[in-house]
């Protein structure tokens, strides 16, 4: 028998939870390093020019789709083309990656808010040394993919803390996001709001709002500048990654995606330019300016912390702003997990009928295994590893397909009639949605793959040279912890299928996705064959 399925509490609930996932730590330091990469101002504007153009419109179209079938990814691209669900289960699996590592880094968070106490006992001349030096000498890394041996006992304590507190935000859903994120979604952007006011009195931090604000315009022509900038929006927005396709299922019927999805939008893009400022005008005001482009994990445990001990020359108001900062960075980081968690559950709860809490349970378990890899000296490079796989090749492929399945191989006018539903006074056009689904985003995703694809050649096939000091990891280690993955997650459809067939001769029924009841392809998909759907297939209209 199928679950009752929940549903948000308020638009506001949902407007917060979405933020929530959104808005996440890629906000506080993946972005201000972009700034700093591409001339401040002039970045700032092609971002906000390409949320309008490419964010905008797919979150609206996931959300709208999510809403409408009432399932999770892979159902619901089922029902845009009965050959599309692949796709689906490639966003959920990937996604379901992305989590094994996020809640690598909240323990990292975790750890090192417990420990923000140790800035207080930094002073004197090697103080800025020292603190850089903390987050190292508690993970044991060694940025390389050596170091298995080492095993750090405060990063294992933290991921089994972290991995109880993801699965207590999502146990039941919508109900348990609903009650949790209404605390911790506004306590980043009050913590954000304190550092920023701190920055603002250092000395020097005017020139790093002027860097910060003023468009170098030569920067324009730089193409990195524009391939960075809609990488950044697909990631920032949680789209392509199931998340927006679950948080939408749970959307009552006379919800305004329009204008719930332009808030999203907004405040996303205000957190940003807030972690932008608080960045700036701190290694400005510290005199850390020369770090200022450092992007990634560098810039939250080891740029950071150097920065801290030189708030104040009071170690007791330094320890607390220590603990100001890695507490924003937990409320992001575990925003983040569990949304990303329960676009996985909720797509698997979905499609099997399984018990949601039964779900989420094992998922934290089954992900807690890799994670465990990470709590050793090699744990920051197989991070690196994974992430920039996930994130600069596997999304950009399951983005390509989902984007032309949607935009190519279904009616837009369905899709953005759905959009547009409760909303009386401003509504999305159909050239505007058209053309950023159709063209837009198939081809500034496959100009990310493309570039994606160049990196690799001129790496000589091993992809990455890590982010920690240009150090390359090896082809072993690209292909167990980036080609390995790539290939179950690019595979996964194959194997939900495969489970499938199986879980039939047991008499399991599949259910039978529509939307409206009608013809639910325009034309034949060329994403896979599949086999007709069973006579006793149930219509999910007809189900509770």
């Amino acid at each position: 028998m199928e679950q009752k399925r929940g549903t948000w509490s308020s638009s506001f609930t949902f407007i917060l939870a979405a933020v929530g996932s959104a808005v996440g730590l890629g906000n506080v330091w993946r972005f201000p390093g972009l700034c700093a990469k591409h001339g401040g101002g002039a970045f700032l504007l092609v971002y906000l020019l390409l949320v309008f153009a490419l964010g905008l419109p797919l979150l609206y179209m996931e959300i709208a789709i999510g809403r409408k079938i009432k399932k999770g990814a892979p159902e619901c691209m089922k029902a845009i083309n009965k050959h599309a669900e692949p796709i689906g289960w490639a966003s959920v699996s990937n996604a379901f990656v992305i989590s094994i590592y996020y809640s690598v880094l909240f323990a990292w968070v975790i750890m090192m808010c417990v420990f923000s106490f140790k800035f207080g006992f930094m002073t004197g001349p090697n103080k800025t040394i020292e603190a850089g030096n903390l987050f190292n000498e508690l993970t044991k890394v060694t940025y390389t993919i050596k170091g298995f041996s080492n095993i750090s006992i405060p990063v294992l304590i933290c991921i089994i803390v972290g991995l109880a507190l993801i699965y207590f935000c999502i146990r039941n859903g919508s109900d348990s996001i609903g009650k949790v994120i209404s605390f911790i979604v506004p306590v980043p952007l009050i913590c954000l709001i304190v550092m920023a006011i701190k920055g603002m009195t250092l000395p020097h931090a005017f020139n790093g709002i002027k860097e910060l604000f003023i468009p170098n315009w030569s920067s324009l022509k730089d193409f990195s500048l524009w391939t960075d900038a809609a990488g950044q929006v697909f990631y920032s927005m949680s789209v392509m990654m199931a998340v927006m396709f679950a948080y939408g299922s749970f959307l009552p019927d006379n919800s305004n995606i329009v204008k719930d999805g332009f808030i999203i939008a907004i405040c996303d893009f205000f957190v940003s330019i807030l972690s932008s400022i608080v960045l700036f005008t701190t290694l400005f005001g510290t005199g850390l300016e020369d770090k200022i482009g450092t992007t990634g994990i560098a810039t939250a445990f080891i740029v950071y912390p150097q920065a801290i001990v030189n708030l104040s020359n009071n170690g007791v108001i330094n320890a607390i702003f220590g603990i100001i900062f890695y507490l924003c960075l937990g409320t992001l980081a575990i925003d983040s997990a569990f949304s990303i968690t329960e676009g996985v559950s909720t797509a698997i709860s979905d499609k099997f009928k399984i018990n949601k809490k039964k779900t989420t349970f094992w998922l934290v378990i089954i992900g807690a295994i890799p994670a465990l890899l990470m709590t050793t000296g090699a744990g920051a490079a197989i991070l690196d590893i994974m992430d920039n796989w996930c994130n600069a090749f596997n999304i950009f492929i399951i983005g390509i397909f989902e984007t032309i399945v949607i935009g190519w191989f279904f009616s837009n006018k369905k899709i953005l009639k759905e959009i547009n539903r409760n909303t009386k006074k401003v509504k999305m056009p159909l050239w505007w949605f058209s053309i950023t689904v159709k063209i837009i985003a198939p081809i500034g995703l496959s100009i990310l793959f493309g570039s994606t694809i160049y990196s690799l050649i001129c790496n000589k096939g091993s992809y990455l040279n890590g982010l920690y000091g240009g150090k390359d990891y090896g082809l072993w280690a690209n292909l167990v912890f980036g080609w390995l993955f790539t290939a179950l997650v690019l595979g996964s459809g194959y194997i939900a299928k495969l489970i499938i067939k199986l879980k039939k001769k047991k008499g399991f029924v599949e259910n039978q996705v529509l939307w409206e009841d009608e013809e639910n392809a325009l034309q034949p998909c060329p994403c896979q064959t599949q086999e007709p759907l069973e006579e006793n297939s149930t219509d999910i209209t007809t189900e509770d």
